[in-house]
């Protein structure tokens, strides 16, 4: 019995440790947040490990980080993203990155200037599954709050935005899947 509960939190350490590397590349959250997090997770599902390690477990997720950086493309595709986000929120349309869920996204429609066409919005999760796997999946909603279907027209011109700097994307079961990975530099 001792062995299979050793193994059980072997892997529940793993799992937690896949998550930390997610999060820390996302790069959406303050250190500060990151270790409450941690620690908070740690407390909840690793009873046999001490939370004062959350600070070595981050900064070893952070130099890994830092290390596979450099074997990236000098444009990454979270570049690509930048650069479709930037071209989207020039021609009207707003982008909420790592939005906590709809009702976070509905605010902050409801707060942006009344000639914002729509607002295309993803969680940190979305952000996290993008960080391993080549997929950004994004909600596309229009200025009064409607999830957009294939062939609307923001949802043409976000594939638009896209393919203009070099990414596929197609919609699926009502949000569209973006091909790139999440590969913000750690100082970007």
């Amino acid at each position: 019995m001792k062995l299979r509960r050793a193994d059980r939190q072997l892997q529940r350490e793993a799992q937690t440790r896949a998550w930390l590397r997610d999060v820390v590349r996302s790069g959406l959250f303050s250190d500060e947040r990151v270790e409450r997090e941690l620690r908070a997770v740690i407390a909840a599902d690793l009873p046999h490990t001490d939370p004062a390690v959350a600070p070595a477990w981050i900064a070893e997720a952070t130099a890994l980080w830092e290390r596979d950086a450099l074997d990236w493309p000098a444009v990454s595709d979270y570049d690509r993203l930048r650069a479709v986000f930037g071209r989207l929120e020039a021609e009207g349309i707003a982008v909420l990155e790592g939005c906590d869920d709809h009702w976070a996204a509905q605010a902050t429609l409801d707060g942006v200037a009344a000639d914002v066409a729509g607002l295309i919005w993803f969680t940190p999760v979305d952000i996290w599954h993008a960080v391993d796997e080549p997929m950004l999946e994004v909600n596309i909603w229009s200025r009064d709050g409607v999830n957009q279907h294939e062939g609307a027209p923001l949802v043409s011109q976000v594939i638009e935005a896209c393919a203009a700097e070099g990414l596929e994307a197609h919609f699926d079961e009502g949000r569209l899947e973006i091909a790139a990975r999440w590969q913000r530099r750690p100082s970007g």
